[in-house]
């Protein structure tokens, strides 16, 4: 039964049993594809327009904007949602809005976005999940004779496996349906992860699978004359329809559909919300509730990192290259704090490219013939999988891009950027731009050093989420310490580690004795204030 509060600004739905069952989870919003082409413009941060609350979710360094001459894009970071094992231990807080055609649902999901002020949220619209239309369906759809308005217009078992997909934190792919043709686009979008995810659809509440991932039931009830009027606008002005296909299709599918399916399921909802978007009541009620959800399932990762793993053996999943004068000398002028600049980035690259050949090695490899130009038989090897992918921690991991890309011909590359909230010490995603397909691949992953391991196993968590199987993961750095090297083995045991040299010792900020300094600095020129992490550029934390 619903209890009204405020005069009507908001009803709650009380539910026998309590509040809606709590579950150890959070995620974060932003497709890869929505990011492309950042690091090619490499343009300057500017702050937001509006001023906005920081989360915990930001750096208190960090404006929260990142402008490109497309895209404006959230660069507040995403905490880490797996613990130390790098299962995944939260997952997103789902919200599902139901009501009726034009009651003003995506207005409440983006305003409920902007109160949220949290910048990974993804925005679910079920009008993107019908399903395809055979040639006699379109035929209909022409004529305003089909019911878009049903149950059966819905491929529900599609959109299922992609929320649940996205609760999780996988990496998914969303069909876009053109209104106009009836029809799914060959293109889908990308999406992956989120802190919040926002559901919105006719029929959110119609299905019993639907509803067991959702953890907030929101029904937006409007006016049903304020609804014609509102679909009327939308589908001539939009959708190219005229009004007395419009007026049909409401008399004949819409409104029965309503009745049948859509206004019975306001008896599952947590709340109900009169008046859409117009009620900030209701709107601040709703944010509220998600704050104290996301507020009771923050983790940390990097303490626990810390404080684990201390005295045991280094895995078998190491490989250290063999600390030859060769390239024993290369580290005495690398780790020396007198080396110049210049003598740095040379001896660094050299390093760089024995790892990459080093790596290289592990790679499984299947037997193959091939005829020499003297017409005789060679017995040789070649790569038993479909391609390599190199993939780098920025900003110092980009440093080994170019000896991967010498050595491995016409390698794909992918881009991760993992910096530390200064407030809470934990890492945070910012960035990550990574090829298509790349679930097929073998992996390089690049990072120039490894101290706890905490961005480090980001980033493998991250790779596992788009579908890269773990042992096709090969996680290279020119130094580690040994912190990092057990805590990337304890929670991913099939990751190939390899290394040029292992430290045993972290300081209480977490840098690598005797190591190497600020990796990203020195190669790069710039200085960092003294308060940095190594990791917010080569040095790891």
């Amino acid at each position: 039964m619903a209890m009204t509060m405020s005069q009507n600004d908001v009803q709650v739905q009380q539910k026998e049993g309590g509040e809606e069952d709590e579950q150890s989870m959070s995620r974060s919003d932003s497709g890869e594809d929505s990011l492309d082409g950042l690091m090619k413009h490499r343009c300057p941060l500017t702050p937001s327009l509006s001023p906005r609350k920081r989360t915990t979710s930001q750096s208190k360094t960090e404006p929260p904007l990142l402008r490109t001459n497309k895209r404006t894009i959230y660069t507040a970071g995403r905490p880490p949602w797996y613990n130390v094992t790098g299962t995944t231990f939260k997952e997103a807080f789902v919200i599902g809005l139901c009501g009726g055609s034009a009651s003003g649902k995506t207005t409440v999901a983006n305003k409920i976005i902007e109160a949220l002020d949290v910048p990974w949220v993804v925005l679910l619209s079920m009008d993107s999940f019908y399903k395809v239309l055979s040639k006699e369906e379109q035929e209909l759809a022409a004529k305003n004779e089909y019911n878009f308005d049903h149950p059966d217009a819905f491929d529900f078992e599609l959109l299922v496996t992609v929320l649940r997909k996205l609760k999780k934190g996988k990496s998914i792919k969303v069909p876009v349906y053109d209104f106009t043709t009836h029809n799914r686009r060959k293109e889908w979008k990308t999406v992956y992860g989120a802190n919040v995810v926002i559901f919105e659809g006719i029929l959110a509440f119609a299905n019993k699978e639907l509803l067991k991932l959702l953890d907030m039931k929101v029904f937006v009830d409007t006016d049903s004359d304020i609804r014609l009027v509102r679909r009327l606008k939308r589908d001539i002005t939009d959708r190219g329809r005229d009004i007395a296909g419009v007026i049909k299709q409401y008399n004949k599918f819409v409104k029965p559909a309503f009745e049948q399916y859509i206004e019975p399921t306001v008896q599952v909802a947590d709340i109900v919300v009169p008046r859409g978007g117009e009620n900030f009541v209701a709107l601040d009620l709703i944010v509220q509730h998600v704050h104290s959800q996301l507020e009771k399932r923050e983790i940390t990762v990097r303490s626990a990192l810390a404080s684990a793993h201390q005295g045991q053996p280094l895995p078998k999943t190491l490989s250290v290259m063999e600390s030859t004068p060769q390239v024993r000398g290369m580290h005495t002028i690398i780790r020396n704090k007198e080396t110049s600049r210049d003598e740095f980035i040379f001896y660094s690259k050299r390093l760089m490219r024995l790892l990459i050949e080093h790596a290289l090695s592990f790679l499984p490899l299947k037997p193959v013939s091939v005829e020499t130009p003297q017409g005789t038989v060679y017995e040789g090897k070649r790569l038993s999988g479909k391609r390599i992918t190199g993939v780098s921690i920025l900003r110092a991991g980009e440093t080994m891009e170019q000896a991967l890309m010498a050595v491995c011909k016409d390698i794909r590359l992918g881009k991760i950027l993992i910096q530390t909230n200064h407030d809470t010490g934990e890492p945070e995603l910012h960035y990550l731009r990574l090829p298509k397909d790349i679930s097929e691949d073998y992996v390089i992953l690049m990072d120039s050093t490894v101290s706890t391991g905490a961005a480090a196993l980001m980033a493998v968590r991250v790779l596992l989420d788009h579908d890269v199987q773990e042992d096709k993961i090969f996680l290279l750095s020119l130094l580690m310490a040994e912190m990092g090297v057990h805590s990337v083995a304890y929670a991913f045991p099939r990751v190939r580690i390899i290394t040029t040299a292992v430290d045993k010792n972290v300081n209480d900020e977490f840098h690598i004795i005797p190591g190497i300094g600020n990796f990203g600095d020195r190669y790069f020129g710039t200085d960092a204030p003294s308060d940095w992490y190594e990791s917010d550029d080569g040095m790891d934390y």
